[in-house]
This record gives C-alpha cells, structure tokens and sequence, in this order.
C-alpha cells in the first residue's frame, strides 16, 4: 500500500507533534481508517500527515504500549486485529470498571466541573452532529477521562483510558451520517444529570448500558453481540426497573 492510498489527512497541531500525531493515528485505527492485520510503514503514514518519520514512530511505539499496534522489526507496524469476542470482553471490563465509579462519584462531583463537563458534551454533540469524528472521539475520551479521575485512582483512568481506546468503531462514520450519534452523544447530558443529582443507581444503570450498546453499535452498527462462539458470564447484570 502506497502513501496516496492511506486515508490520513495532514494534522491540525494543537498539542506537542508527538501527540498529535498520536491522536491521529489512534483515531485513524479506532475508525478503521488503518486496517486491522495491515502492516504499515513510518514513512508511509508521515507522508499524508504531512510530518517527517520520526514523530510518526515515536507516536507507534506509543499505540504500541495501548496494545493498538504490534511493532515489526525493521517492518513497520501492524494494526492489531479485534475479533467479535475480544469486543465483548473489553467491553464487559469497562464496564465493571466503570459502573462501580459512576455509582460511586454521585453527588460528588463539583459544581464547576459538571458545568465545564456539560460544555464538553455540548462539544461532542456538535461534532457528532457535524460528522467531526476526530473531534467526537477525543471529547468523548476526554470527558470520561476527566470524571474518572474524581475517583482519585490513577490506575482506574489509565486502564479505562487505554481498554476505551482499544475499542473499533467502523460504523461510525455510517452513524454519524444517519444521526444516530447524535442520540449516543446525548447520553452524556443524561450521565451528567444524574451524578449532579446524586443518583447513583441510575448513573450506574445508565454507564453500564451506554459502554455495552455504543462499543456494539459504534463497532458494527448493530447492537447485538455479533458472531461470539462462548458468550461471557453476566457479570454486570441491572435490575429490570433500572433507569435507562
């Protein structure tokens, strides 16, 4: 595969190179843009993005460690496959993960951070509404980021950061075009209006149900749990009364 064939666009630096290009990168594998099992030089991929080799494998060695990418000596890189099964048990992690924590930070999250957070969602929301999916995924991941990290668990952001970046979502593009994700992003405002009333049932109900049916539907456009051959052991199981 040559240069003019890789779906990359220059970037748009608005942190140091290095990260730029790894959050173009990622978003590029996340999308399917940079197709799983392919394997990638750093030259070809510096190329569309306009920048030279080297930042381009420092941001691979990085992807690398996120388990995104496997490092070829002397090769490139190739994207790391997800099959069906691996998706429902990064999907089922997060949520234990995360279900807990929402339950836990309602009504404990400050004032002035459900406001800046909620300008957040109203971003996200934009930018599904726009079709920006760059944009989507970073507020996406940094709006989760941020309310993990009023648990005070370093560990919990990190893991959850890096599972959620694992995640493939090659319907989203086809999502975004129908006004589908405009309604996956408004769960955020709903998530956020039930920790500032300190419902942490419902926030949990809600985070449970938000990470399992957005990484099936945003994966494969359907909600379903695709071609698994063992389905997983309920681990999370909600009450059939619980707040959606």
């Amino acid at each position: 595969m040559t240069s003019t064939d890789i779906p990359l666009g220059e970037i748009q630096q608005t942190r140091s190179l290095r990260a730029s290009v790894t959050d173009a990168l990622r978003s590029a594998i996340i999308l399917g843009d940079l197709e799983e099992g392919t394997l990638y030089s750093a030259p070809a991929l510096a190329a569309p993005l306009g920048v030279s080799a080297t930042p381009v494998r420092e941001a691979m060695m990085d992807l690398a460690r996120e388990g995104l990418v496997t490092t070829m000596k002397n090769k490139g890189f190739r994207i790391t496959e997800m099959t069906a099964a691996d998706l429902e048990e990064q999907t089922q992690v997060r949520q234990l993960l995360e279900g807990p924590a929402m339950r836990a930070l309602a009504g404990h999250v400050p004032a002035e951070e459900l406001a800046a957070l909620r300008d957040l969602a109203d971003r996200i929301a934009d930018a599904a509404r726009d079709g920006d999916l760059h944009s989507y995924l970073q507020g996406d991941r940094e709006l989760h980021a941020r309310l993990l990290e009023h648990t005070g668990n370093r560990r919990l952001v990190d893991l959850t950061t890096r599972l959620r970046g694992q995640t493939r979502m090659r319907a989203l593009r086809a999502l975004a075009d129908s006004g589908r994700l405009v309604d996956s992003a408004q769960e955020h405002h709903r998530l956020l209006d039930l920790l500032a009333a300190g419902d942490g049932d419902g926030a949990f109900a809600l985070i449970v149900r938000h990470i399992g049916h957005a990484s099936r539907l945003w994966s494969t456009g359907d909600e379903g749990t695709g071609e698994v051959d063992s389905p997983l052991l309920d681990l999370v199981p909600l009450p059939p009364d619980a707040a959606t």
